[in-house]
């Protein structure tokens, strides 16, 4: 695990300086996905040719999962039981617009299971890691996230999904939080979202929409900081509906959320 997460920071700081060095002289021209407001630019497919190169030269026989180029195979079909789920800028449209709340996000599977995570938040100078059973990490501070935090003071993290009819149903669930909580925050990007919550910057945080490659890495620092992620009614942290805090606040948290169908989209 150890040499699995070393490698994956080092993939992710340097698509990060990539990204950092190249961002100010980038096209404005932008592609779309699956609407308007879902962004990808040049450099996103930049950065994961990068991530995917590092990955091929170091570990040919492993597989890459990554948002923009989806799965690929080791050479020759290969497979070593390690798969590398990549997402080479969380939050993108922040990435566009000049704001910082962006992270190169690199976990590493072996047979399944998410062994090393690793959030690389250029802006910043920071970066995550965690390796399963040795903990979750900033620099050379171990991160513990926030315990012992009531519902009615816990300052809460939130996104929204591309389809205007999904941000509506959760502009309705917001406006029913909000009034039970301290505090919302929307910063562009479940990774960094999710590491916060690992570092106590907030309190907790939930979404419905985000992806495999959006959640897998913060996951893991999430969880060797010694909070709880899941789904509803005690099903997994999926597309469907994702969240994450410390364990007597999750509870809380999910059982308001339950009351207001979160996963619906209209």
């Amino acid at each position: 695990m150890s040499d699995l997460l070393r490698l994956a920071e080092e993939i992710a700081r340097e698509a990060g300086d990539m990204l950092l060095a190249k961002r100010p002289t980038m096209s404005e021209e932008v592609a779309t996905k699956s609407s308007p407001t879902d962004v990808v630019t040049a450099l996103d497919t930049a950065s994961e040719e990068l991530i995917r190169a590092r990955v091929k030269e170091a570990r040919p026989g492993d597989r890459v999962l990554g948002e923009e180029g989806g799965e690929e195979g080791g050479e020759e079909g290969g497979d070593s039981g390690v798969r590398w789920i990549v997402d080479p800028v969380d939050g993108t449209v922040n990435f566009l617009y000049g704001l910082p709340e962006w992270a190169v996000s690199i976990a590493v599977e072996v047979d399944g299971e998410i062994v090393a995570g690793v959030v690389n938040v250029p802006p910043r100078g920071e970066v995550f890691t965690a390796a399963r059973g040795e903990g979750a990490w900033l620099g050379g501070e171990r991160l513990r996230c926030n315990t012992g935090v009531p519902l009615s003071r816990a300052l809460v993290a939130t996104g929204f999904g591309y389809l205007r009819e999904r941000r509506a149903v959760q502009a309705q669930v917001l406006a029913s939080v909000l009034p039970r909580v301290r505090d919302i925050r929307r910063g562009g990007s479940c990774a960094i979202d999710i590491c916060s919550v690992a570092s106590g910057r907030v309190d907790a945080y939930y979404e419905r929409g985000t992806n495999y490659w959006d959640f897998a890495a913060a996951g893991l620092v999430a969880t060797e900081a010694g909070a709880r992620i899941g789904g509803l009614n005690g099903r997994p942290y999926s597309v469907e509906f994702g969240m994450c805090a410390g364990a007597s606040l999750y509870d809380e948290l999910h059982d308001l959320l339950v009351t207001l169908a979160p996963e619906r989209d209209s």
